[in-house]
C-alpha cells in the first residue's frame, strides 16, 4: 500500500508530508489558506449493514496466478522478476525496500486493468495498489506479491468547483492543473506523491488549517472492490465504505481509481521562513506551541527541530493574506520566543508558486520514519531533549487546528481532528546503517510519547509503532474493522498493518 507523506519543507529533501496511492497509506504537512471548508457530512455510526455486501466466496482460488493469461488482458505491461527493467519498475520511492522483490508489477491504465488484476492474483498473492510509491514501510513493494501500479490513472479533469483526478495523478501535476483553472485544493508538498495515499491516509498538508484535510473534500470515489465490484463511494453511495475512504487508510478496502474533490478559489499566499540560534529551541518550541493554537486559521506553520549538540530550530509556514498581516502575528512569536530569529524571510507568492516553493526534492530516498501526535502544549524541554546528539534527525512539528478540527471525530475515519499538531520523525540511513536508526527512532516515538505526544498518523506509518491501530484510529478502528469485513471479508488486501491483519 502507498504511502504518502503529505508535506516537506522549503531547501530541504522533500520527506513528503503526505505518503500515498489511492491504494495505499502513509504523509506530512504545510500551511493555510483560503475559503472555509464545510465539514464532511456525518457518517452513521451505527452498525455497519451488510445487506449490500457482495456473497462472500466460500473459498478463494488456490494456486499461482496464470501471468501469461494477466499480461494478455492488461493494456499496460506486466514486469516479472528477470525481466531486464524488473529492478526498476518494482521500486518505490525509499531506497531501503529495493531489496524486495514483488512476483509481478502490472501497470494499470484503466479500470479493466486493476479488475484483471484481481481476478488473477486475488486469494492467491498479496496485492499491492501503488501511485507514488512512498510508503514509510514499503507495503507498496509487497515481497513476493503483486503490485497494481495505478500511475497510468491520473488524468485530471477540473470543471467549474470540482476535480476528477485519477489514482495515479501525482501532487505536482494536480496543483499545475488546478492553479491554471484557478483553483486549489489542501493537499502535501511531495510533488511525486500520489493523491491516491494522501487522501486515503487523511491528507494533512500546507493549506489544512483553512482548508480542512485533502479527504474532507472528498465529495466521491470510484472503487475496485476485492470481488471485482466497480463501487461508487459517497454520502449517498456506499455511505460506510465513504467514511472508511476519508482518513481510513489506503490499501484496505479495496483499490481507488478516479476521486472526485470539491475544489476551493486560489488565493494568494504569503510564505516565510524564520531561523533560530543555536540554544533556543525549547524556547521557540514552547512559544510556537501557544502561538499556533492562537493563530487564525489563514496562518499555517511547522516548527522543525534538527538533532545535533545543540539541536537546531527553525520556523516556516504560509499565511492567506498579505505580507503586513502576517508580519504582525510573526512579530507575536518571535516576541516570546526568548531569543530573535538569525534570519527572517517574507515572501508573496500565488497558488501554484507557493505550492513549488514547499516542494522540495523529489528524489528517491533512503530513510526510516514515524510520528506522534500533539493534542495539548507539551513539555518542550524534553522534546528537545529526545532530539539531542541525533545528528541527521528531524522532527518536524506540523500545526493542525482550524478547519482541520471542524469535523467530528467519528464523520469521518480521520481521527485526530482535535490535535494541536502532528510530529513526524524522520531520519536517513542506509541499509548498513538501518538497524541502528530504526533503534534511534524508536527511541524517540518512545520519548514524545513520554512527553506527552502520543497517538500517529497513518501516512507516517510506521511498522514498529507499538499500538498502532489505536494511535492511527483511535475510536474508529472498530468501524473500520467492520466496513473492511464488509467489502473485502476474505481480506485480499492484507498486508502487515492492514486494518484487518
Amino acid at each position: 500500500m502507498d504511502s504518502e507523506h503529505d508535506q516537506g519543507r522549503p531547501g530541504l529533501p522533500r520527506r513528503a508530508f503526505l505518503r500515498i496511492a489511492g491504494v495505499s497509506a502513509a504523509g506530512a504537512v504545510v500551511a493555510a489558506c483560503g475559503p472555509d471548508t464545510p465539514s464532511a457530512p456525518v457518517a452513521s455510526t451505527a452498525p455497519i449493514d451488510t445487506t449490500s455486501a457482495p456473497p462472500a466466496a466460500s473459498r478463494l482460488p488456490t494456486g499461482p496466478p496464470n501471468w501469461d493469461d494477466l499480461r494478455s488482458q492488461l493494456t499496460g505491461t506486466l514486469v516479472r522478476p528477470g525481466a531486464e527493467r524488473y529492478a526498476t519498475v518494482k521500486r518505490g520511492f525509499n531506497q531501503l525496500f529495493d531489496g524486495n522483490n514483488p512476483v509481478a508489477v502490472a501497470t494499470a491504465s484503466t479500470v479493466e486493468d486493476v479488475q484483471a488484476c484481481l481476478r488473477a492474483a486475488a486469494g492467491r498473492v498479496t496485492i499491492a495498489a501503488r501511485s507514488g510509491g512512498h510508503s514509510y514501510a514499503g507495503y507498496s513493494v509487497p515481497e513476493g506479491g503483486l503490485v497494481v501500479d495505478v500511475a497510468g490513472l491520473n488524468k485530471i479533469d477540473v470543471q467549474g468547483g470540482k476535480a476528477v483526478i485519477g489514482a495515479g495523478a501525482k501532487l505536482g501535476d494536480v496543483y499545475t492543473a488546478l492553479a491554471k483553472a484557478g483553483r486549489a485544493l489542501p493537499a502535501g508538498s511531495c510533488p511525486t506523491v500520489g493523491i491516491a495515499g494522501l487522501t486515503l491516509g487523511g491528507g494533512i498538508g500546507v493549506l489544512a488549517r483553512k482548508y480542512g484535510l485533502t479527504c474532507d473534500h472528498l465529495s466521491s470515489a470510484q472503487v475496485v472492490a476485492a470481488d471485482g465490484r466497480v463501487l461508487t463511494a459517497s454520502a449517498d453511495s456506499e455511505p460506510d465504505l465513504f467514511w472508511a475512504l476519508r482518513g481510513g487508510g489506503g490499501g484496505n478496502f479495496g483499490i481507488v481509481t478516479e476521486f472526485t474533490f470539491d475544489t476551493d478559489p486560489a488565493p494568494d499566499l504569503t510564505v516565510f521562513s524564520l531561523r533560530f540560534p543555536p540554544g533556543s529551541a525549547a524556547g521557540v518550541l514552547g512559544a510556537w506551541q501557544q502561538w499556533i493554537a492562537a493563530m487564525p486559521p489563514e496562518l499555517w506553520a511547522n516548527l522543525v527541530l534538527s538533532g545535533g549538540s545543540p539541536v537546531q530550530c527553525r520556523v516556516g509556514g504560509c499565511y492567506v493574506g498579505g505580507a503586513a498581516g502576517l508580519n504582525t502575528l510573526l512579530n507575536n512569536l518571535t516576541t516570546n520566543a526568548g531569543a530573535r530569529p538569525t534570519q527572517r524571510v517574507v515572501k508573496s507568492l500565488d497558488y501554484l508558486g507557493a505550492m513549488k516553493y514547499f516542494e522540495g526534492s523529489s528524489n528517491r530516498q533512503s530513510f526510516v520514519a514515524s510520528s506522534r501526535i500533539i493534542t495539548a502544549p507539551v513539555d518542550a524541554a524534553q522534546i528537545v531533549a529526545v532530539a539531542d546528539g541525533r545528528t541527521g534527525m528531524d522532527l518536524l512539528v506540523d500545526g493542525l487546528g482550524g478547519a482541520v478540527a471542524g469535523p467530528a471525530k467519528d464523520a469521518t475515519a480521520f481521527w485526530h481532528r482535535d490535535a494541536l499538531a502532528s510530529v513526524q520523525v524522520y531520519a536517513p540511513a542506509t541499509a548498513k546503517t538501518r538497524t541502528k536508526v530504526a533503534q534511534s527512532v524508536g527511541e524517540v516515538v518512545a520519548g514524545l510519547a513520554t512527553a506527552g505526544a502520543g497517538g500517529g498518523y497513518v501516512n507516517y506509518i510506521d511498522p514498529a509503532l507499538p499500538d498502532w491501530k489505536a494511535a492511527y484510529y483511535g475510536d474508529n478502528a472498530k468501524r473500520l474493522v467492520d466496513v473492511s469485513k464488509k467489502y473485502d471479508p476474505q481480506n485480499v488486501f492484507r498486508f502487515g498493518q492492514g486494518v484487518v491483519s
